[in-house]
Parts: structure tokens; sequence; C-alpha cells
């Protein structure tokens, strides 16, 4: 017969010699910093957040107000459903969780911490829409029931963490509801005038009703929920105890690589792969890219559907959508460039094939170069059917910023982790690690190639063969230039 142990003294215990070595003084000035900081930000940027939550009037459409709610929708659920979202530390993990301790007592504080924060998210996204969207008279019933939907979603995200049936028909009801609200914004951006003011809103008592309808009905799923909250699998929750601690460690340590790892190694483990041969005409590396192409089809399906971002961007400053072209490409190549960091920390593969740092880095580069150019060709197709582009070949464009964004992607991956022994820089507002800036802006400075395409977006005038021949030229003497200098054709290394 197994004794149940209160819970509550053995987390006393455990927090005290925790935190013996710590001040309460010291405590108290890390929450006055961050309180201080919190309204030093809010006062210099109360302006911009009044213009994106708080406009004076409403100047959203009913189709586009629809589709934010979606897409706040579906990622809000995606996200839950990749965090946990009920979770524990790793110690609790390690030491709690095969304890004979309530199992429900022990697992509901990250369950109350995951719904303040979904029902915060959802506030934000709920106040931004409303106050776009809807009179503001009628702004707080709508915020209030976008609050109780985050929390409902998150509701479903922790039924489905439980039974494994439920979470693949979340994962993907949630990618459907998002990629119906980025349709639904495509078509608005695709259509032709102003989109018309929504009319006929239902009255504040009507709204009411259904806020207090929306609260019973999380109430009661709250109550089910707790009920059952014990019999989550163990597995779940020490695979949602590995990703918040990679998430930690990503945050305290600056190093973006934790993240990146998870998620790939989580994506092989859960596949089936079959042997397959590399097509014969393509040379030895760039085929094993191919090879990983044809088994990353939803990232694919996903590079797909962000390809109207640069579209959706366009009411914003004109430099917006040219930079998101330029970045969509160096993403989309970034698909397959696992494996140039592969090479660069175990070049025993490229040793057994004899083949050359230089070598091994141009074949490693077409497959980048390709992903990037098909991104980029349809996203500037969909601006330019848009209207959103002036005369000129402006798919055409899709060649150099495809050879731009497949080198930026090939530099991203070589950065390796972040160093951490540079000197910091001493700054007005304190000292900045050079370490992690070095590291952010490997790979993004190789777009410094695309700016002739930068300008010429910006601008909004014709696009002239000259620049596009100029741009051309540029981004090959530039691929050239990195290889270069870069590689070896003596040396088998691909240490950057």
């Amino acid at each position: 017969m197994t004794v149940i142990v209160p819970l509550r003294p053995v987390r006393r215990w455990i927090h005290q010699r925790q935190v013996s070595h710590r001040e309460r003084a010291a405590t108290l000035g890390n929450l006055y910093v961050a309180a201080l900081l919190i309204a030093v930000v809010g006062a210099m940027t109360h302006e911009q957040l009044a213009k994106i939550f708080w406009p004076s009037r409403p100047d959203l459409g009913a189709l586009p107000a629809l589709a934010l709610s979606l897409l706040g929708a579906g990622f809000l659920l995606r996200t839950m459903r990749a965090v946990g979202p009920v979770t524990l530390g790793r110690p609790a993990a390690y030491f709690l969780l095969t304890a004979p301790v309530s199992r429900r007592r022990l697992l509901l504080p990250s369950l109350r911490l995951a719904a303040l924060a979904a029902a915060s998210v959802a506030a934000l996204i709920a106040t931004a829409i409303a106050g776009h969207a809807a009179p503001h008279a009628l702004a707080g019933p709508l915020i209030a029931a976008g609050t109780l939907l985050g929390a409902g979603l998150l509701l479903v995200a922790v039924v489905a963490q439980r039974v494994r049936v439920w979470a693949t028909v979340t994962d993907r009801l949630a990618t459907l509801v998002a990629a119906a609200g980025l349709i639904l914004l495509v078509v608005d951006n695709l259509a032709i005038g102003d989109p018309p003011a929504i009319d006929g809103w239902p009255s504040r008592s009507a709204l009411l009703s259904v806020v207090l309808a929306l609260a019973v009905a999380v109430g009661a799923g709250t109550a089910l929920v707790v009920r059952d909250l014990a019999r989550t699998p163990d597995d779940r929750i020490l695979e949602a105890a590995k990703t918040t601690g990679t998430i930690f460690d990503t945050a305290f340590g600056m190093e973006p690589s934790f993240v990146t790892d998870m998620v790939a190694r989580r994506y092989w483990t859960s596949r089936r792969l079959t042997s397959a041969r590399p097509p014969a005409r393509l040379p030895v590396l760039t085929g094993q890219d191919f090879l990983m192409v044809r088994r990353r089809l939803p990232r694919l399906l996903w590079l797909l559907a962000a390809t109207p971002i640069p579209l959706l961007l366009t009411a914003a400053p004109p430099w917006a959508a040219a930079l998101a072209v330029l970045a969509g490409a160096m993403i989309a190549g970034g698909t397959t460039t696992r494996t140039v960091n592969t090479d660069a920390g175990n070049p025993v593969l490229l040793r057994l094939l004899a083949i050359s740092s230089r070598q091994a880095l141009l074949q490693r580069l077409w497959i980048p170069g390709a992903l990037a150019f098909a991104w980029s060709l349809i996203a500037l197709l969909l601006m330019q059917l848009a209207g959103d582009l002036p005369a000129g070949p402006w798919p055409l464009l899709s060649v150099p910023v495809g050879v731009v964004g497949g080198l930026a992607a090939v530099r991203r991956a070589r950065a390796g982790f972040v160093r951490n022994d540079l000197l910091p820089l001493d700054t007005p507002m304190g000292t900045v690690s050079t370490g992690p800036l070095v590291y952010a802006f490997a790979g993004p400075d190789a777009l410094i190639l695309g700016i002739p395409a930068l300008i010429a977006i910006s601008q909004g005038t014709a696009l002239t063969w000259t620049l596009l021949l100029f741009q051309t030229a540029l981004a090959l003497i530039g691929a050239r230039a990195y290889l270069a200098g870069t590689t070896d054709p003596e040396r088998v290394e691909l240490q950057s």
C-alpha cells in the first residue's frame, strides 16, 4: 500500500535549500529592476502601442478581423502543444514525479502558469483585433470573450497532451485553422478596394451573455481537466519538461542551437525512413541534400504557406516587404543546411569521399539556393499579381535573391556555437556580450549582397534590366568570394 506524502512540506524544504544562498534584498532588487524596465519601456513606446492595439477609430474589415483571429488561435494552440502545456522543472521531473506525492497537486502549478500565459496572450490578440475592428464601447466584452477562448484552447491542449489520438487531431486542426486565416488574409489583400467595415454588431447585453456562457463552459472544462490531471502519462510530462528545460537553457546560455537541435532530433526520431539512393546525376553531397528535402515535406508546406508574408507586409513601410523577401529566402534555404553543420563539426564523411572543403561547400550550396529561389519566386509573383510591384521583370529577380538567400543560409549553418569568450562592450545602458551579437549577425550579414533588390522593392519604381544584371553579378561575385575566402581546395575541414 502506497502512502501519499503531503507535497507542500516537500516543496518548502526544496525551496529553502535552493534559495538559502540568496539575500532577500537581492530578490527585491531584481523585482525593482524588472518593474522599472517595464515602466520605462512602456513610457517610451506608449504611442506606438496605442497605434497597434487601440487606434482612434476602427479601421479593419470583417475578413481581416476573422483571418487574424484564426491565425492567433491556430498559432496559440500550436505553441501550447509544442511546450506541453502541463510540464515540470527538470529537478521536479527527476525526483518528484516518481515520489509518493499527489500527482494532481504536483502538476497544478504548471497548469495555472500555462492558463495565465494563454489568457494573457489571447487578451493581447483580442485587444488588438477589437481595437481595430469593433466599436470601442463593445471592446470590453469582446476582449473578455477572447481571453476565455484562450483559456479554452489551453484546456484543449491539456486534453491532447493526455490522449494520444486527440494530440494528432488537435495538431492538424490547429494547422488548418492557421492556414485558413492566412488564406483569408491573402484573399483580402488580393481584393480590389478597401475592406468594408463591420456593421450590425450585437448589443452589449448580448455580448455579455456570450461571455457568461463561455465562462461557464470554461469553468466546467477546467473542473474536468483538473480532475483527470493526474492521468497524464509520465512520458508526456518528461517530454514537456525537456522542452521547457531546453528553452530556459537557451535563454540563460544565449545558445539558440539548443532549440534547433532539439527540434531536429524530435523530427527525425518520429519518422520512419526507408533506404533511398540519391540521383546519380547530382554530386554526392547535393544528392544527400535532395533526399533530405524529400523527407522534409511538412517544412516545405510551412514554407509554401509563408510565401504570402511579403504580400501581407505591403501596407507596412516599403522596406518591410523587401526585407521579408530576403529573410524568407534565407529561411527557406536553411531547410537542408543541417548537413553543413554536421560537415563542419565532423569532417569524416568528407575525408572518406576525398572531397575538399571548397568542393563540399559548393555542392552544399545548390539545394539551399534552389529552395531560396523557389520561395522568392512565389513571393514576388504574388506581390506582382496583387499589383504591389510596378512594371518590370520581377520574377527574374528571384535568381540573384536565391543565390543570396542560399549563401546566407549556409553561412548561418557554419556559425557554430555562441562564443562567450569574446570581450563584452560597455555601453551607457550596461554591459553587452559580443558573442551573441556576432552569432546573431552570422548569416543575415550575407544579405547585404541583396541591397540592390532591397532598394528596388522599397522604392516602388520599375525594375530595369541594368539593376537586375547588377544584382545578379553582385550575388555571384559575393558567393564566389565567400567560397574562396572561407574554404581551401587542399583541406577538408569546413570550419568557418
